[in-house]
């Protein structure tokens, strides 16, 4: 198989990149004052995907951070996917529209996951990617706000049906707390729905990035998530991409 994709993650809040410890929104770590100046950093390190999250949008509904967005999508030399904010369809078109190359789809995804199978009809399985962040194995959304009564696996499993090709699983328990990715739940997730499934949360060291590769051999892992290890300097964007190009 081919190596998998590494994402390095850009969490906005304020304008700012920041990092917040288990999604919690009052405990915020800040990293940067510019969100492109980080994105090209990545770039420069020799990124082709980036991973960015417009919390403010997640929280409040609303595409916050579009402006910034749109200029990484559209000035720097890498594919971008886009998470928080996105509640509608006219706002999956503005994003492909401009240049975005993934929308992710998260809340959306559990409050009306008809509309979100007719984005997928529409835009592609390319396109749109399905997010999902659970508590306890139950999708948690609204910024992880609210959790659901459906399981990370359940949700999966319809949308794979309708045509998706990609999703992204945060274990929120290990989100921005260096301790390890839930591999046992990206392995469920992706045997049980055949998706090509995007590791995220709890991403400490190289170790972590060879045990999520070595996943990725037997099931349909096929990337992974990094944040606050890059920002923390547990390891370079650099070391990360030759990790994976061992497998």
């Amino acid at each position: 198989m081919t190596s998998i994709q590494v994402y390095p993650a850009i969490d906005m809040k304020g304008g700012k990149c920041v990092r917040l410890y288990q999604g919690d929104y009052e405990q915020e770590t800040i990293y940067g004052d510019s969100p492109f100046d980080m994105a090209k950093k990545f770039a420069d390190e020799g990124a082709t995907w980036i991973h960015l999250v417009d919390l403010d949008g997640a929280k409040d509904g609303e595409k916050i951070h579009a402006n910034e967005i749109i200029r990484i999508a559209n000035e720097l030399p890498m594919h971008v996917q886009i998470g928080g904010g996105i509640r509608t369809k006219e706002d999956v078109r503005f994003y492909i529209e401009n240049g975005v190359d993934r929308v992710i789809i998260g809340s959306l995804a559990i409050s009306q996951p008809e509309l979100v199978a007719e984005l997928i009809a529409e835009f592609g399985g390319e396109r749109i990617v399905i997010g999902l962040d659970a508590k306890d194995g139950m999708v948690a959304t609204h910024g992880w706000l609210e959790t659901s009564t459906q399981s990370a696996v359940e949700v999966g499993q319809y949308f794979a049906s309708k045509g998706a090709k990609y999703v992204i699983f945060t274990d929120i328990a290990t989100d921005g707390t260096l301790q390890g990715p839930n591999l046992a739940a990206n392995k469920e997730l992706a045997e049980a729905t055949g998706l090509s499934v995007i590791v995220s949360g709890g991403i400490s060291s190289l170790d972590d990035i060879n045990e999520v590769s070595k996943l990725a051999k037997d099931t349909t892992v096929g990337g992974v998530i990094i944040g606050k290890a890059l920002y923390s300097n547990r390891f370079t964007l650099k070391e990360a991409l030759q990790e994976v190009t061992k497998w």
